[in-house]
């Protein structure tokens, strides 16, 4: 999501129902130092794709998938995330089951991948490695889904947080009134049971109404049950765009990273664990001509280092994939390039630059 800094007359852009907040063009980067780490591949650029959040799944034959929702051409990429290739796409522009109308975040958890779709207002679940449709949620009350973070609570019983980035006005550009940003983020519970029956249970919207800390723009969320933690992106650069704290059940910690931390929009939440209870985030920050990649502290969420890649910009989405792959032997962060490529950092490379915790790739 990209928002412009100034409120000027734009187009809008998808469904003329449910319009994305302002758009602009990345801003570009101001008093940024940060060391260069070439990526280890960068796919062919599609530019028309829209490309936008990242998930990735080891395959039962041992590759790893790398999935990318393409929002503009309404359809899921799926690269080797071990070369970046282009293995297949999946969908296509419809609101039946399987098809997709703007998909934007994407998460998955064992065998299940679940797409949030803006235009047509739901989460979508489906079925790996087939892509088979086995649900659909959040409707009537999602408005403008965009993003998601899918932890499990219990076997085959899921938690699903989705943030809701509804606007106002007739052009769809305005700030919502305060005091219904308290339905920023909505809770589901989701439940796959043997034999494919599945239920899904709403468990309340979450958001701040304080003037001061209130989510005005969200799409990047992601979250760490160790620490009771989820990280709530607001894009909104007319105000504080920064990443704000909350507990699992929805309640605001009162901590949000610095104002400045971020130059353009916070993008790409993922938690990088290295032990039960330590590691890093990471974070986007949305600039050109690079995307710096910001890492903070696990516990305290303390500066830990960033850097940018030698060509990837404008970043929307990231995935952290820890676990080794046959490239990666400790595991590759990969990221979304200027909404056009995706690209893969070896964990490796990131954590000799930073001087990060040994532990991360061992």
């Amino acid at each position: 999501m990209r928002i412009a800094l100034l409120i000027t007359a734009a187009l809008l852009a998808g469904c003329a129902t449910t319009p994305p907040p302002p758009h602009a063009t990345p801003v570009a980067a101001r008093n940024v130092d940060a060391p260069v780490i070439a990526e280890a591949w960068h796919s062919p650029s599609q530019p028309d794709d829209g490309l936008d959040s990242l998930a990735t799944w080891p395959a039962p034959d041992g590759a790893t998938w790398l999935i990318a929702t393409a929002k503009r051409a309404h359809q899921l990429r799926v690269f080797d995330a071990d070369t970046g290739a282009a293995l297949r796409s999946v969908g296509t522009h419809g609101r039946l089951p399987g098809q997709f109308d703007r998909p934007n975040g994407i998460a998955v958890h064992g065998d299940l991948v679940f797409v949030a779709e803006r235009d047509s207002r739901r989460v979508q679940v489906l079925e790996l490695p087939t892509f088979r449709s086995i649900a659909a949620f959040g409707m009537p009350e999602l408005r403008s889904p965009y993003g998601l973070w899918v932890h499990e609570t219990a076997p085959d019983t899921y938690e699903v947080h989705v943030t809701d980035s509804f606007m106002d006005g007739p052009d769809f550009q305005q700030i919502p009134d305060i005091a219904t940003l308290d339905q920023r983020v909505r809770r589901y519970r989701f439940e796959h049971h043997a034999g494919g029956t599945s239920k899904v249970t709403a468990l309340g919207t979450y958001g701040s109404t304080d003037p001061e800390t209130a989510l005005r723009i969200v799409e990047s969320i992601a979250g760490d049950p160790a620490h009771d933690r989820v990280l709530v992106a607001d894009e909104d650069l007319r105000h504080r765009a920064t990443l704000h704290a909350y507990t699992l059940d929805g309640r605001y910690t009162g901590r949000a990273l610095p104002a400045g931390t971020f130059n353009a929009e916070p993008e790409g939440v993922a938690l990088w664990s290295c032990s039960i209870d330590g590691g890093y985030w990471v974070a986007a920050d949305q600039l050109r001509p690079r995307t710096v990649f910001r890492l903070f502290a696990r516990d305290d969420l303390s500066p830990a280092g960033s850097f940018s890649g030698a060509r990837t910009a404008a970043t929307d989405g990231v995935a952290l994939h820890a676990s080794p792959t046959a490239r990666f032997p400790a595991g590759a962060l990969f990221a979304v390039d200027d909404d056009a490529a995706v690209v893969a950092f070896d964990l490796r490379d990131i954590a000799t630059a930073l001087r990060l915790d040994p532990d991360c790739t061992h």
